[in-house]
């Protein structure tokens, strides 16, 4: 019998986009791109979820460069990696704002085997873009930042939420990650497609990071508190 690893190791593996994006926008896929996350997320599914127990989903927007774009594990950036879930990054180190507020909200919940044992993070669009900037620089770049890439994604969108959900997730409630844009594209999305009776938005820790940070303890007590409605 298959376990949460197995499903979303798998899930992880069959990731790719074939559809066309706007010109200048780059898909990025670290299963595809990167043998190093998919090695270093595959260690960690093992290590956290090679087990069956109910979880509930927890989507951000979608991968960014230096956290799950470089291990393969949502907001888990390699600093956060070998730290904390003390798995081996055979990489470049990298730090990234989102994967600190994160790690220090698991740490408050109760610690990272309790909080992955009943959560699992991914995003509304699995994979995520890149922009290049007028010097050259690539930077991330969101779903919903160009409508004309929102269009070209919303069917590759569906139809990975509907693969996330079918691999065993509870379905009464799902946490977003984002109070805007992505709340309310999730949202209308929900209600066209029903796949939550509920969703409950928290705001995303990186603007918690860059424009919130001087009380983001009051932010980490609202996720517990909110999280608390699916944990006994």
């Amino acid at each position: 019998m298959s376990t949460f690893a197995d499903r979303i190791i798998a899930f992880n593996q069959q990731l790719e986009f074939t559809g066309s994006l706007p010109p200048g926008i780059r898909i990025m896929n670290p299963f595809k791109e990167n043998e190093l996350a998919l090695a270093v997320s595959t260690q960690f599914y093992r290590k956290y979820y090679n087990d069956d127990h109910p979880r509930h989903l927890i989507l951000g927007i979608n991968p960014g460069r230096f956290g799950s774009g470089m291990t393969g594990v949502s907001f888990t950036d390699p600093k956060r990696m070998v730290n904390q879930c003390q798995i081996p990054y055979p990489g470049p180190m990298a730090h990234e704002p989102s994967s600190e507020y994160i790690y220090e909200m698991i740490d408050s919940f109760g610690g990272i085997t309790k909080f992955y044992n009943q959560f699992y993070i991914h995003s509304v669009c699995p994979l995520g873009f890149t922009i290049s900037r007028g010097n050259g620089k690539e930077v991330n770049y969101n779903y919903y930042d160009m409508p004309e890439l929102q269009e070209a994604v919303y069917p590759f969108i569906v139809e990975n939420i509907k693969k996330q959900i079918d691999l065993g997730f509870e379905t009464d409630i799902c946490f977003c990650f984002g109070t805007g844009k992505n709340e309310a594209f999730l949202r209308k999305l929900n209600m066209k497609n029903e796949f939550f009776k509920k969703i409950i938005a928290l705001e995303h820790p990186r603007f918690i990071m860059q424009y919130k940070s001087k009380t983001k303890q009051d932010y980490i007590a609202k996720y517990l508190q909110e999280f608390s409605k699916v944990t006994l």
